[in-house]
């Protein structure tokens, strides 16, 4: 709520609460374009003039003998008010008598202003009066905010290392800057058509719970129409906005209003902006146009540094292809060629077991070039989205138990332990074969890279409407600090190249693809001991729309 610089009063106003208590002029108080405001000790209101009912939202009728805490004080600064108007009536004021005061107002609609107040006190028959003078600030006070928020969204950007560094900076100076109790850059992920949270800022204090999800799909909750709209979207009462869930979740958790931006570049929608405040907060016209220039400054940013990094990222992917072509194709090729050579030179001397010796060595390098194609054609099917998955009521442990007796001879070749902790029987909606598929690659992982007498344990429940499935091994671990390029493709691990211990580092890609596209997750659990536990969670039925 904004003054109305300059109002006049056609005929002058009575001002005072109580006709013969103050004796200010009450004409010029009635006709002065500042909000005068009187109180007594108690803090109760003796005189609003007509400049204070257009300010503060409340008429001189409403407003006298009330305690003023109650009509223009935030909640939070009530306690600190009180205490002050104490030590006023002892009579030390000199600290905040005459100088210019800027502090923030409470409207009865529910929003907060900022305004600038100067105080005086005099002594009359009745007692003590302070005597207030104030006016609204917003518009200085939103420049210079806005001047703030653009001055450390582009020092952050400037100052970021990457592009997550960069969006942790973004979130960050528009919650402090602003006041937002939960700020969020949302980007999408147009291979697996989902939009990921960035980077996300919640003011202390704040315990998120439910609404501190990661992931949405185009169309749902704010962030999700805000991208597949390519428009603002105002939330002005989280609690009233019955489309959403999440809107509800945010609103049990205190917060208020939402704004969400698009983020943009080149005509091309990234991915979306989202502020969330605990308070009636600017028009919705002055907030949108701030976060579209942050929005801009950002989406301008993002294909910049993308570019940056693509280049980076294409060379480093050329390097980790080039070194599984040597290896990994170049070995098969080799031995095939030569076994082939020693098959065609010692034909007529070779005996039929050197023969069937022979015919093994070509087979199994043969296989190891069909697994490789194999995992790189389904990698290109599965992330181009023309592989698709067909979901059916599946029994999830049928899956586990069938993995593991393929395995059990391979197993038993290393003296390697398989113990299997699963109830009869576990449903969920999902495509078996590509269940199996990530069973057959996480099981023969473990096999492959646990040394002998080791053991392997596989365990999977169900929580509520999902499940949650493991696979550990005792094998040759991975780093902590490269867990986190584990399911980057063509990645392999230094504790298995140091072993020189084969693979295409593709596996991991193909699982993670396939329980994304399930719309579960797969991680690395943080473990101290030696070996590796992958931790996987699928919703047990295949997800509606969550609007």
């Amino acid at each position: 709520m904004t003054i109305s610089a300059g109002t006049t009063h056609a005929k002058p106003q009575t001002v005072s609460c109580h006709d013969g208590v103050l004796h200010e002029p009450q004409a010029v108080l009635a006709a002065a374009s500042q909000a005068y405001i009187s109180v007594d000790t108690s803090g109760r209101v003796v005189g609003w003039n007509p400049a204070a009912e257009t300010t503060f939202g409340h008429t001189r009728e409403q407003a006298c003998g009330q305690p003023v805490d109650e009509l223009i004080i935030p909640q939070r600064y009530q306690s600190a008010f009180r205490a002050g108007l104490v030590r006023l009536a002892a009579g030390e004021f000199a600290r905040i008598l005459g100088p210019r005061l800027q502090l923030f107002a409470a409207h009865p609609d529910g929003h907060e202003f900022p305004i600038e107040m100067t105080l005086t006190a005099t002594d009359e028959p009745a007692g003590r009066i302070l005597h207030a003078f104030a006016h609204d600030i917003t518009t200085r006070y939103r420049a210079s905010r806005f001047t703030d928020v653009e001055a450390a969204v582009s020092r952050g950007l400037a100052e970021a290392a990457s592009s997550t560094d960069a969006a942790a900076r973004l979130v960050q100076a528009l919650g402090m800057k602003m006041h937002w109790p939960v700020t969020e850059l949302w980007l999408a992920d147009e291979t697996r058509q989902v939009l990921s949270c960035t980077a996300r800022h919640a003011a202390r204090g704040y315990r998120l719970g439910r609404f501190a999800v990661d992931e949405v799909e185009p169309g749902t909750w704010l962030p999700g129409r805000v991208y597949a709209q390519a428009q603002p979207q105002w939330i002005p009462d989280l609690a009233a906005d019955t489309r959403s869930v999440r809107s509800r979740a945010a609103a049990r958790i205190g917060l208020h209003v939402a704004v969400g931006v698009p983020v943009c570049s080149g005509g091309h929608t990234l991915g979306a902006l989202c502020v969330y405040g605990d308070r009636a907060e600017d028009p919705e016209d002055v907030l949108i146009a701030l976060l579209a220039g942050v929005a801009a400054q950002v989406g301008q940013y993002l294909e910049r540094r993308r570019a940056e990094e693509l280049t980076v990222e294409l060379a480093r992917t050329k390097d980790e292809f080039l070194a599984l072509v040597t290896h990994e194709l170049r070995n098969p090729l080799a031995v095939i060629t030569s076994t082939t050579s020693l098959f065609e030179e010692e034909l007529d001397t070779l005996t039929p077991d050197d023969q069937r010796e022979y015919l093994a060595t070509i087979s199994r390098s043969a296989q190891r070039l069909s697994v490789m194609a194999e995992d790189l054609l389904d990698l290109a099917r599965l992330e181009s989205g023309h592989l698709a998955i067909q979901p059916a009521a599946t029994d999830l442990c049928g899956i586990i138990r069938d993995a593991i007796a393929a395995l059990r001879r391979s197993a038993d070749d290393k003296s390697l332990t398989i113990a299997a902790d699963l109830p009869d029987h576990l449903t969920l909606d999902a495509d078996p074969d590509r269940l199996r598929q990530v069973a057959d690659n996480l099981l023969s992982n473990a096999v492959k890279y646990t040394p002998a007498e080791g053991r392997i344990t596989v365990a999977a429940t169900a929580e509520g409407d999902e499940i949650s499935w493991t696979v550990a091994d005792t094998g040759i671990g991975i780093p902590p600090d490269e867990r986190s390029r584990l399911f980057r493709r063509f990645y392999r691990a230094s504790t298995a190249l140091d072993r020189r211990i084969p693979g295409t580092g593709l596996g991991l890609v193909i699982i993670r693809t396939i329980i994304e596209r399930h719309h579960g997750t797969i991680t690395v659990a943080d473990t101290d001991g030696p070996g590796t536990t992958f931790v996987i969670h699928l919703p047990a039925k295949a997800p509606t729309c969550p609007c």
